[in-house]
């Protein structure tokens, strides 16, 4: 294919599927409603349940703070060890597993200072 021709169908492909992810979450979020609306809920019960639904955890950021920083640091390490070794498996295995210990102890991390919290 030509190069232009794919061109042009990458802005196209991009707004067809941002187009469809707006048009099934809108679908989705009315036909929830209507489920509720269905089951003779009050609207006091539907406002609780949207309100619950909603609440975060607190330490949300913070994961996402300690997963961002694991894959900046997978990425420096995979790019020096490639330059040394000249291998080119480097940059994904260090994105991987070091990115992989980033959930955990994203994980661990919040864990405990939701149990630390819970005790206080």
């Amino acid at each position: 294919m030509d190069q232009n021709v794919v061109a042009v169908f990458i802005p196209i492909v991009f707004f067809l599927v941002a187009g469809l992810n707006a048009v099934v979450y809108f679908y989705l979020r009315s036909r929830e409603r209507q489920m509720l609306i269905e089951k003779n809920l009050d609207a006091q019960s539907i406002k609780e349940f949207f309100n619950q639904k909603r609440k975060m955890s607190p330490y949300t950021l913070l994961k996402i703070g300690i997963i961002c920083i694991a894959f900046g640091v997978a990425l420096g390490l995979g790019l020096m060890l490639e330059d040394i070794t000249y291998k080119d498996f480097w940059v994904p295995f260090s994105l991987f597993t070091v990115t992989g210990a980033g959930f955990v102890i994203a994980n661990l991390v919040s864990l405990k200072l939701e149990k630390k919290n819970n005790n206080e």
